[in-house]
């Protein structure tokens, strides 16, 4: 019996289409028809519940979605390569964005930091209109702070031929303030930016839901 209601989800996506469909049901049609023991609609309740969300789920490997009983390899790949492809389509749909200002910044940036319990350093590299060229991250950290290198800053910029770069990164703590350490890293990254002639056009911090702009607390901005 459970295993014959695991077609009702996807008999509504035919019918009403697919943003009718919950979470959990969407998770099931994309797990596939389960065995008797692990039905789809069940095993994608255990992975939102022990992923703490789908946000989070978004952000799991395909090794740690596949301990979740039921699940398994083929469909903890199967799961995993279909958040990547929705990030992908996202993101390329981005690059055609302008980054005008640091609101900008943050609705392009916040969706992929979303959860992270690591602070993560980004570098977006733009054109001579603030045209957004690509996405690249260069740093992962603790908690608390992320080591970051200005070759690793410059490289991606260099290759991307940029003519400007917008600095990007996250507070797990949800506040977004800058601290003295983060407003020290800008001034060393646009002194070498300026040797460079890539200029760092603005450093964005995200928070939870929120955003600073160190161009804006240190009086540059975008």
């Amino acid at each position: 019996m459970l295993e014959a209601n695991q077609d009702r989800p996807r008999e509504r996506l035919w019918r009403r289409g697919v943003q009718t469909i919950g979470d959990e049901e969407l998770l099931s049609i994309l797990l596939g028809t389960g065995v008797r023991a692990h039905p789809a609609l069940v095993v994608a309740a255990n992975l939102v519940k022990a992923s703490g969300g789908v946000a989070a789920l978004a952000r799991a490997s395909p090794r740690e979605l596949s301990q979740v009983i039921g699940v398994g390899e083929a469909r903890a790949a199967r799961v995993a390569a279909a958040f990547e492809l929705g990030r992908r389509a996202v993101e390329t749909e981005q690059h055609r964005a302008t980054l005008a200002r640091p609101e900008d910044v943050f609705r392009i940036v916040a969706p992929r930091l979303t959860g992270l319990q690591q602070e993560v350093f980004i570098v977006i590299g733009v054109d001579v209109r603030n045209g957004l060229l690509d996405i690249v991250e260069v740093a992962r950290g603790t908690v608390h702070s992320v080591e970051v290198h200005p070759r690793e800053v410059f490289r991606p910029l260099v290759r991307m031929a940029a003519a400007g770069g917008v600095l990007v990164h996250n507070h797990p703590s949800g506040d977004p303030t800058p601290s003295v350490e983060d407003v020290e890293l800008t001034r060393r990254l646009r002194a070498v930016g300026d040797v460079l002639g890539i200029p760092i056009v603005d450093h964005v911090v995200i928070g939870d839901r929120s955003f600073r702009s160190i161009g804006e607390w240190i009086g540059t901005a975008l």
